[in-house]
């Protein structure tokens, strides 16, 4: 089983050779690896050169967003199973996509997710919160919950059956993708209950008050779109148990 991994960046050149190397250090997988830069105008282009021998495909150039570019990946994948890493992220070990191919190809899933371990930049061996997604399942959709996406593999199939991510969301357009792919009930998935990946506060979904509103807002006409019943009551219930992984990590 080959896996596409994709990373998306624009000018990170703070963070982006951690990912690289935690893709380039997974051991007993078939991994692609496959980096869409917005044409950064800092060092990291430069550092992607430096470590173009190791990559699948490289692309720079301007993008309409975060999910065009993903989209951008997407098209040009050529694993059986496709994830996502952000540039300011990075696996949890060494053998994480090869338990996440041999868990997939042993139950022939369609989906496989995970946990996400969030940390401050400047105390990366000490983890804030773990966020769970043992909650989530499809019928969860409509109070707000999705799988960590950085967690989260799909087969290269699902893009094709249920479509790629909707460019015109800023923030919530992996939720969106969500609730439309595992609408289909004969979708295979499950959860997977480990830390996949170690991720960094401080991205566009942890940016604030203000992005928490616009996520929420795009949340709700995500659910519309799909024809999922909700309201924003709803989707806001489930903050206390997310404040609850604080104290639970």
């Amino acid at each position: 089983m080959r896996l596409s991994i994709i990373t998306v960046c624009y000018n990170s050149e703070k963070t982006i050779e951690n990912a690289l190397q935690s893709v380039a250090m997974q051991r007993g997988a078939a991994v692609e690896h496959i980096v869409v830069d917005g044409a950064s105008t800092d060092g990291t282009t430069k550092i992607l050169e430096a470590y173009r021998h190791q990559l699948a495909h490289v692309i720079s150039e301007p993008d309409c967003g975060i999910y065009d570019a993903m989209n951008k990946g997407v098209r040009v994948a050529s694993g059986d199973v496709i994830g996502f890493l952000n540039s300011d992220d990075a696996y949890s070990d060494e053998s994480v996509l090869a338990r996440v191919g041999d868990a997939m190809e042993r139950h022939h899933l369609d989906a496989l997710f995970g946990d996400v371990a969030f940390y401050h930049p400047e105390r990366p061996d000490r983890m804030v919160r773990r966020y769970s997604s043992a909650r989530f399942q499809p019928n969860r959709v409509a109070w707000g919950w999705m799988p960590a996406h950085p967690a989260l593999f799909v087969r290269r199939e699902v893009f094709q059956n249920a479509g790629l991510f909707k460019p015109d969301y800023r923030i919530a357009g992996d939720f969106e993708f969500v609730a439309r792919a595992f609408r289909r009930p004969d979708l295979r998935y499950r959860y997977f209950p480990e830390v996949l990946v170690k991720m960094r506060f401080g991205g566009v979904s942890t940016g604030g008050w203000r992005n928490t509103m616009l996520l929420n807002k795009e949340v709700l006409r995500a659910c519309k779109e799909n024809g999922i019943p909700t309201n924003m009551l709803k989707i806001l219930s489930k903050y206390p148990a997310k404040l609850l992984e604080y104290l639970r990590k």
